[in-house]
């Protein structure tokens, strides 16, 4: 299970429609060190007058890259961060998660970041296994 639900909000669910920022919350609370990578992302990125800033930094252990793999293949779950920072978030290797600004999202940094090339370049031995 990649989200710890709280039962109100399950609930809600059950009704209709869910706030995003109590689904957001769950995020938060369900996958720490994924939120802490993002929210660091984010703040770099902020404090920068760069398109994007990632993080090349390999989580410490399995159940930390479970939590980015999680947060970051899931389209409900990814597309809540990127409204909630404002970003639009991409990903690589199992690790890099890079946030772009929105205006970003049609430069060649991006698209750089997100081709085939960009992919198989940030390849290593090491990482083939994640």
């Amino acid at each position: 299970m990649s989200l710890a639900v709280p039962p109100a909000l399950l609930e809600a669910a059950e009704r209709g429609s869910v706030d995003d920022a109590a689904f957001v919350d769950c995020v938060r609370e369900s996958l720490p060190y994924a939120w802490q990578t993002v929210s660091q992302v984010v703040a770099e990125l902020n404090t920068s007058d760069d398109d994007f800033a990632d993080n090349v930094i390999p989580p410490p252990g399995e159940a930390e890259r479970g939590q980015l793999l999680r947060a970051l293949a899931s389209d409900a779950i990814r597309g809540g961060l990127e409204r909630h920072f404002g970003v639009r978030l991409a990903f690589q290797n199992c690790h890099r998660v890079a946030a772009f600004r929105p205006a970003a999202v049609d430069s060649d940094t991006y698209r750089r970041f997100v081709s085939t090339r960009g992919q198989l370049l940030n390849q290593s031995p090491e990482l083939r296994d994640c």
